[in-house]
């Protein structure tokens, strides 16, 4: 009886041990995402699909059994930026899609470089057949996307002319692209604004025959006004100074005169002409001052 315990309890084991062996050889693999190494092999969202891409390139079929492919591709037009503050580097770019047919659409995506590779962001649709120019970054983390479109009832044979700009910031909880209104009125009060309370950066300067000149130099153009009615400036080569008339939001710039550098390609005395151009002033509540230029010609902006 004793023998037979010993063997039933041997048994036992047996059994206990090849069943846990046949759990452990033959248990479901735990699926583990790819990591994307870099921005051109992340996976993307655009028109609600899921698209991955390979150094760049993604193709797949536009319906089960087609002939007809769907190719979305790295475009360009790079910035790179700390978006998410955690100390890498991250990406913003266009993206090309051609579902099949004669369309190229263009989208704006993001990827973030985590500690887990880079994670793409849902793309934005910017247009069907436009002409990308350049992207580059705005304020915080804004990302700035300028590009040619067709004017309004053009047909697609017309190349693109129309100038563009959108403004776009990611939810980095949702990685969902917005788009940034760039004519938001802001919370400045204009009635306690004077032209003495900073140093002003220039701008830009549009004129009524749709021109409009910038700055080649960001921050190197800037006006300062002191309560002796005289005024200081910098620009991309000299200092300027002189003197200023009021008279209610009349203005008049005098008397100017500047240091003696020369510098290749500057841009000092376009600036300085405007300046002798303005008759007037007001402020926006975006925190802007804003010059008039004689004859309804145009405006100076400054902020």
């Amino acid at each position: 009886m004793k023998k037979i315990s010993i063997v039933f309890i041997v048994l036992i084991i047996i059994l206990v041990a090849g069943y846990m062996w046949n759990r452990y050889t033959n248990k479901t693999p735990v699926y583990t995402p790819p990591t994307a190494q870099s921005h051109k092999d992340a996976t993307y969202t655009i028109g609600g699909q899921k698209v991955t891409l390979v150094s760049g390139r993604a193709e797949t079929e536009s319906a089960p059994g087609s002939a007809s492919k769907i190719v979305t591709q790295y475009f360009g037009n790079e910035v790179t930026h700390d978006f998410d503050n955690d100390g890498r580097t991250d990406v913003a770019f266009l993206l090309s899609q051609n579902t099949g047919g004669t369309g190229t659409f263009y989208y704006v995506v993001f990827a973030l470089n985590t500690t887990n590779g880079y994670i793409g962001s849902e793309g934005l649709l910017l247009g069907d057949r436009i002409a990308p120019q350049t992207t580059n970054m705005g304020t915080g983390n804004i990302v700035i996307v300028n590009y040619a479109d067709r004017k309004p009832g053009e047909s697609f044979a017309v190349q693109p002319s129309l100038g563009k700009s959108i403004w776009v910031l990611l939810d980095q909880k949702t990685m969902q692209i917005g788009e940034v209104a760039q004519n938001f009125e802001g919370e400045a009060d204009v009635n306690k604004m004077t032209l003495g309370m900073k140093t002003w950066d220039w701008i830009r300067t549009a004129y009524n025959d749709d021109t409009t000149v910038t700055p080649r130099i960001a921050q190197k153009f800037t006006l300062t006004f002191k309560s002796d009615k005289t005024f200081s400036a910098t620009t991309d080569c000299n200092s300027v100074s002189g003197t200023y008339t009021l008279s209610g939001t009349s203005i008049v710039f005098s008397k100017m005169m500047s240091t003696l550098m020369a510098c290749d390609k500057s841009q000092e005395q376009v600036f300085t002409k405007m300046l002798s151009q303005v008759q007037s002033y007001h402020f926006t509540s975006k925190g802007e001052l804003i010059f008039d230029l004689k004859l309804d010609t145009g405006t100076m902006t400054f902020r």
